[in-house]
Parts: structure tokens; sequence; C-alpha cells
């Protein structure tokens, strides 16, 4: 498989400084922008078009980036581990983020960001790629039924893989699509 975060603009935001030295590390093929704070990984949102964004969840109001994110049509990956739950695993999806990943497999964020960034380019769902992945990682540390409190989200999600939430709800940002009056 070829490189496709190779030459990418990605943005990485973190409140801890280690991770975003961590992130840097496993993404030297990237251009990669770092943030400590809502307000710096905000500013860079608005200035710079990225192929993609990597948002802490906790302690950068990571929720209110993935919607900027969505916003300037710039897909997101949610990153945490404080946070780490069902319920935060699908306000991720209704917001429009493309992965959201535990910081337990940073050390595979590389192959996981290529995985997704391949999935994007041949229109492959990403959200799809990402259960396949970390499929039993989820039901590990949520437990086996933990799809059944939610199950109309999940079985509407399920049966929605191939244009999810979050692909509708950035097409409804996409100015090249917006200008065709679809």
């Amino acid at each position: 498989m070829g490189s496709y975060i190779k030459g990418k603009n990605i943005l990485a935001v973190d409140d801890e400084q280690d991770i975003l030295e961590t992130i840097e590390d496993i993404l030297e093929e990237a251009n990669l922008d770092c943030a400590g704070n809502y307000q710096e990984a905000s500013e860079k949102i608005k200035q710079k078009q990225y192929d993609i964004v990597i948002l802490d969840i906790m302690g950068v109001n990571g929720m209110k980036l993935l919607e900027e994110s969505v916003q300037r049509n710039i897909p997101a990956v949610m990153l945490t581990a404080h946070s780490i739950n069902p319920d935060s695993l699908m306000e991720s999806i209704r917001k429009g983020a493309i992965a959201y990943l535990p910081k337990e497999i940073l050390a595979k964020l590389d192959d996981m960001l290529n995985k997704l960034l391949e999935a994007c380019e041949k229109g492959e769902a990403p959200w799809k790629m990402l259960f396949q992945e970390l499929g039993d990682y989820f039901d590990k540390r949520f437990g086996a039924n933990w799809k059944k409190r939610d199950h109309k989200f999940w079985s509407e999600f399920s049966a929605s893989y191939q244009i999810g939430k979050g692909i509708q709800e950035r097409l409804m940002h996409d100015e090249k699509i917006l200008g065709r009056g679809i």
C-alpha cells in the first residue's frame, strides 16, 4: 500500500505536548501543523485548508473544533483517551467525524490514517473500515452488547455506511456541490 499521508497537510490538536510530539514522530511524511489549545486550532482551521485534522476531544474543545472542521469541509479524526465511550463515539459520528480513535492505538496512527485516507479517496466508507479494524476493541472496551442501548442509532448507521451522517454533513458545506444546486 502506498502512503496516503505523504505530503498531506495535517493538523494535530491536543493539550498534551507529549502526544503532539509522538504524532509528529509518527507522521513525519506529512506536512504537520500542531496546536495545543482550542483558540490556536480554530485559527489554523480558518486560515488553512487541511487534508485532515486530528482532534483530541477533552482539553481543547474537540467537538467544537469538529464542527468548525466540517463547516470548512475538512475530514476530522477524533483521538481520545479520557472520553472513550459510546456517547462520544455517537456524537463524533453525528457531528461529521470520519473516525474515532483511542489514544491506546497511537502507535498505529500512520497506518490508520493511511487506511482512512485511502477509503475516502476511493469513495469507500471510512467508518466501515474503522469498525472492521477496531470493532473488537470497542466490544472489549464498552461490553459485548454496547450497541443495544442505542439500537435505533446503530441500525440506521449500519444501514447508511455508504453515505454516513458525517459525509452527509460535510457535503452540506461543500462549495462544489452547493454551487450545483444539489
